[in-house]
């Protein structure tokens, strides 16, 4: 099977993780590589990686070139070009790559990966997880994670108050998501960030009753980044979802219950707290969207109808 490395040096944004990425693609000369310097040019680079009949297309970015790469290949559906996709840890936080097991160190990973093929092996690679389908203003959309409200405006905040760079990423949100959780429970910055959002959602076609969030999200991963999970919903369904009311009780004490996946007796809807699990929801609000590190920013009266789809094919690098 033939790989392909789609490196994404997004802005200039080049780091060592990645310079050594390409060191090692040097002294692999049987594995196709390509370069982008932006978002945009991820599309016609994956359309050369079609002509080339790539099989294992190998994504050397952060989750941002994740999203843009399944957007561009889900959007034709089953019938088009469906390369096995292998996300490598070089990105600032790593959140898909992560969840689906790969290495920190990205060429640990693509060696692996390079080894394994060459063996017979990428069957014990192989890793399920469904993706997100949204249908939104600026065209179907394809990725993992969706934030509503505030958590668009907390990442534009990691964005606006750390430099380029590693504090951009992990070490980033996690001191933000800190700061935020802190906030929120002694009820300061209402006006600011942890502004509340009127949000009106339908689960699975019934209208779901709160409208005033703090926190509303959906997710097809496992675990996000630092390990949090914020999901504890048990229905057998693909799109795991969290709505925090604005009227929330006790967020102080079960805030860590909460990113844990692990939520005590008082996380219960009766307090303002849910997690469910779904196939399908939509979503209206006037606040912007986050879509796996990707920004896209608020529109009056903006619907989001999320869908889940199980048709991609995933490789733990």
């Amino acid at each position: 099977m033939r790989i392909g490395v789609l490196s994404n040096l997004r802005a200039d944004q080049r780091n060592s993780k990645i310079d050594q990425v390409l060191s090692l693609l040097a002294r692999h000369p049987d594995v196709f590589h390509l370069e982008t310097s932006n978002g945009e040019d991820v599309a016609p680079a994956l359309a050369e990686m079609e002509g080339r009949e790539i099989d294992i297309l190998v994504l050397n970015g952060g989750d941002g070139t994740v999203q843009h790469a399944l957007t561009h290949l889900r959007r034709k559906g089953d019938d088009g070009w469906q390369p096995w996709l292998a996300p490598l840890c070089a990105g600032r936080t790593n959140t898909i790559a992560g969840d689906l097991g790969g290495l920190r160190n990205p060429v640990r990973g693509l060696s692996a990966l390079i080894e394994a093929v060459g063996a017979g092996r990428m069957r014990e690679l192989i890793v399920q997880r469904p993706v997100i389908r949204a249908e939104i203003e600026e065209g179907v959309q394809y990725g993992t994670f969706l934030g509503f409200g505030m958590l668009h405006r907390a990442v534009r905040l990691v964005h606006e108050s750390f430099p380029e760079g590693k504090a951009r990423g992990t070490w980033g949100a996690g001191v933000v998501t800190a700061t935020l959780v802190v906030r929120a429970a002694v009820r300061r910055d209402a006006g600011g960030i942890l502004a509340d959002d009127e949000i009106e959602v339908t689960l699975d076609g019934e209208p779901f009753a709160p409208r005033i969030m703090r926190l509303a999200m959906v997710c097809t991963l496992r675990h996000l980044f630092l390990g949090i999970a914020p999901f504890w919903g048990k229905e057998p369904a693909p799109l795991q979802t969290t709505f925090v009311e604005a009227s929330v009780e006790h967020l102080g004490r079960v805030a860590i219950g909460i990113l844990r996946g692990r939520p005590g007796a008082l996380v219960s809807p009766e307090n303002g707290y849910h997690s469910r699990n779904v196939h399908e929801l939509e979503v209206r609000l006037d606040g912007g969207l986050i879509f796996d590190g990707e920004l896209f920013d608020p529109i009056p009266g903006r619907t989001v109808r999320i869908t889940a789809d199980e048709g991609v094919r995933w490789l733990r690098a």
